[in-house]
């Protein structure tokens, strides 16, 4: 009956025991034999992140689908049951065994660079999910849409595997929730933000964990300099904490384009300008996009842009990290495939092709168990290998609705087309 619990060539790596000790940290370990072992439901939670488009008897049936004896199937209530009494703490402990960078994370200037951010998800809408995380209004006299929760992360730039996580209500804010996430923060940290979190007392809590910070804020604020640079920066301070002040205007030409000029204000704890020029930390603030791409690899690849399927928020919580698990997993592999190849980068790796090809080891239950000869790759990680993304290049749209809700076309004159660009960066004197 426990070979039925696997996720396919992932299970490398999700262990067996890695499963076996988060359900019996949790004390979630089944008391009697049973049909659905708490081993094999934490599996068919995993394995229902890949095939998020059914529910979970049709991911059982892939699960048990290359399986010589795939045995009786359970009912959607015996199913149901199992994810119950299994709970949350079992998925809550399995992601804290996998949180954290993976090999060949993004370095900068010895530092590990990271970003913070947040999103929200689509909850079904039943009426305790609506207790829990309410509905959003439409008008004086009407509510619009599905539940929805906030998630803010921690992402590792370069490989994006999640580092820390908070969830909950959207009635509170990123802000209300970014505080929790400065236990993952130590000395060698580089954590990238946008103007959301650009509070003077978010700014203090994070710097006080030793790690450093390089956050964009309104260019509004008034910072006076208490000395001032050559390269145009300058120090500043916010409570106790001082800080350096770079601005610069971002300009883009596009070829056949029109010229647009974008100005920042960034404020960072790296206060010395000669070993920290404020050119590269204005370049290097760009990789804050990273995190965005994490989430629309998890909203968009993974759910496709689907609500989430628990009724319950103890459901939506447990199918949260759930969810976070599968994401992370895929992200690990991706990773090692990358480091066995020395011209292979993180960013032209497939998420898609990595998903679709951990779906079809879910089906064949194959790579389940390392082989006697060691593959580091395997076949999620030779199937990236093969499939690069093409190079990125400099590309830009302005930030519009590319697919408009309605059908009719947009009144006014829209831009809708990406251009070739060439940036340059101009430090402002402070």
């Amino acid at each position: 009956m426990f070979a039925r619990g696997h996720l396919g060539e992932l299970t490398q790596v999700v262990p067996f025991e890695m499963v076996d000790a988060a359900v019996g940290s949790a004390r979630a370990v089944q008391s009697r034999v049973r049909e659905l072992p708490s081993r094999v439901v934490v599996y068919l939670l995993l394995a229902a992140g890949l095939f998020a488009e059914v529910g979970y008897r049709q991911v059982w049936a892939r699960m048990v689908a290359g399986l010589p004896d795939a045995g009786t199937s359970p009912s959607s209530s015996a199913l149901a049951q199992a994810r119950r009494r299994v709970g949350i703490a079992p998925l809550r402990e399995l992601f804290g065994l996998l949180a954290g960078p993976a090999a060949g994370a993004a370095r900068w200037r010895g530092l590990s660079v990271c970003a913070i951010d947040g999103t929200s998800l689509f909850v079904p809408d039943s009426a305790a999910n609506r207790a829990a995380y309410g509905l959003h209004s439409g008008g004086a006299h009407a509510v619009a849409g599905y539940p929805m929760l906030r998630l803010v992360a921690v992402v590792a730039c370069g490989t994006r595997t999640v580092i820390d996580v908070v969830f909950g209500s959207m009635a509170a804010s990123e802000i209300t929730y970014a505080p929790a996430l400065s236990r993952c923060l130590r000395t060698g940290t580089l954590l990238l933000a946008d103007r959301g979190f650009d509070a003077n007392t978010l700014i203090e809590r994070f710097a006080a964990t030793g790690a450093d910070l390089l956050f964009r804020c309104r260019n509004n604020r008034g910072f006076p300099p208490i000395e001032r640079f050559p390269d145009g920066s300058w120090l500043t301070r916010i409570g106790g904490t001082v800080v350096r002040i770079i601005a610069a205007d971002i300009v883009v030409t596009c070829h056949g384009g029109p010229r647009r000029v974008q100005r920042y204000r960034l404020i960072t704890t790296l206060t010395d300008q000669k070993r920290y020029p404020a050119q590269e930390l204005v370049a290097l603030y760009h990789s804050r996009w990273e995190i965005e791409t994490a989430y629309l690899e998890l909203k968009s690849t993974i759910l496709g842009g689907r609500v989430l399927r628990a009724r319950t928020p103890a459901g939506v919580t447990q199918e949260v990290y759930a969810l976070l698990v599968t994401y992370q997993a895929l992200r690990i592999a991706i990773a090692d495939a990358v480091l066995t190849a020395p011209d292979a980068r993180p960013d032209r790796a497939g998420f898609t092709i990595a998903l679709h090809t951990a779906r079809d080891q879910v089906i064949r239950a194959a790579g389940i168990l390392a082989a006697t000869t060691i593959d580091l790759v395997g076949a999620i990680g030779r199937a990236v290998l093969a499939h690069p993304l093409p190079a990125r290049r400099d590309r830009t749209s302005p930030r519009i609705v590319k697919r408009a809700i309605s059908k009719h076309r947009a009144k006014g004159d829209i831009d809708r087309n990406s251009y070739k660009t060439q940036i340059s960066i101009h430090i402002l004197p402070g």
